[in-house]
């Protein structure tokens, strides 16, 4: 009995110590996740706040408090760039996502042959880098030697100056962007048009319904949830948008297609003033920020 007791107490002692090593073991399996998110993440965030209190003079830094935010707001450059990325978002996000819906649409019906193939075309400028198509396209809409020009010069029409015309060259980089992004749209509505039953496709078929009230009563419903993340998506994209204005105009023509990522990038990095450039990307993440809560209160409910 001596034994069997002294078995039990040994086996509750090993029990007990056995009980925190296995609590603990789990934050010890996600302790070099967070390490890595702490110092390439977090670690950045904060540093970037606490040098946007700062006023950058030459190499000399010194503590300006709220200045820079409230030189934001009197500077006529920084409303340029905000307003020159309302723009791009206000018209090119729409068209883009209503072009993707109907070429989701086009590539789920299943009288189109060699879809596979269809969709992977479709898809392949997404895969493109962004320096590289950005190159691409300033090649090919290139005033005076580009191919653009040269195909539109063969049906008599005179040159385009895409990149050299404040008016042209907001549609150049919205043609880009919407080459580059719509295939990408398109795959994710179309994964989700493959989800919708298809019995309600057919009971609207019964009822009578045309090919447009089934699109408009079955098909754009069903696509609510997947309309606001791509949203919610290319709302964040075009305001950090960078790479292709430039690459393509570097902010130009009269700094028509200069976004606020590229102006945070000229005074971060052209004119060594990190403060600034901190601050402003705050700025950009606070107004991302408020335009997610709205899309989520306005589309949320419905989607």
């Amino acid at each position: 009995m001596t034994t069997l007791a002294s078995r039990a107490t040994a086996g509750k002692a090993t029990r007990a110590r056995r009980l925190p090593a296995m609590k603990v073991a789990p934050y010890l399996w996600v302790l070099p996740a967070v390490a890595l998110f702490a110092i390439f993440k977090l670690y950045p965030i904060a540093w970037s706040f606490w040098l946007s209190l700062f006023r950058t003079d030459g190499a000399l830094q010194t503590f300006a408090g709220a200045a820079n935010y409230r030189r934001l707001t009197g500077d006529p450059l920084f409303w340029t760039a905000l307003r020159n990325t309302a723009v791009i978002l206000a018209v090119q996000v729409p068209l883009m996502l209503g072009i993707a819906v109907g070429l989701a649409v086009a590539l789920n019906s299943p009288l189109l042959r060699f879809r596979g193939l269809i969709r992977l075309g479709f898809f392949l400028p997404m895969v493109t880098g962004l320096v590289a198509y950005g190159l691409l396209f300033a090649v090919l809409l290139n005033p005076q030697s580009g191919l653009v020009n040269w195909v539109l010069g063969l049906a008599g029409i005179p040159p385009v100056p895409w990149l050299t015309d404040t008016l042209w060259a907001r549609i150049a980089l919205g043609l880009a962007l919407t080459w580059h992004y719509t295939g990408y749209n398109a795959v994710i509505f179309l994964s989700r048009l493959q989800s919708l039953p298809k019995d309600l496709y057919d009971a609207a078929a019964v009822d009578g319904a045309s090919s447009w009230h089934r699109f408009r009563h079955v098909t754009l419903p069903g696509l609510r949830p997947v309309i606001l993340l791509t949203l919610v998506m290319s709302t964040i994209g075009t305001l950090q948008l960078f790479d292709e204005p430039y690459v393509l105009t570097n902010g130009g023509p009269d700094n028509s297609t200069l976004t606020v990522g590229l102006y945070l990038y000229n005074n971060g990095f052209k004119y060594l003033d990190f403060g600034y450039a901190s601050a402003i990307a705050y700025a950009l993440a606070v107004i991302i920020g408020l335009l997610g809560i709205v899309q989520f209160r306005v589309l949320g409910d419905r989607a």
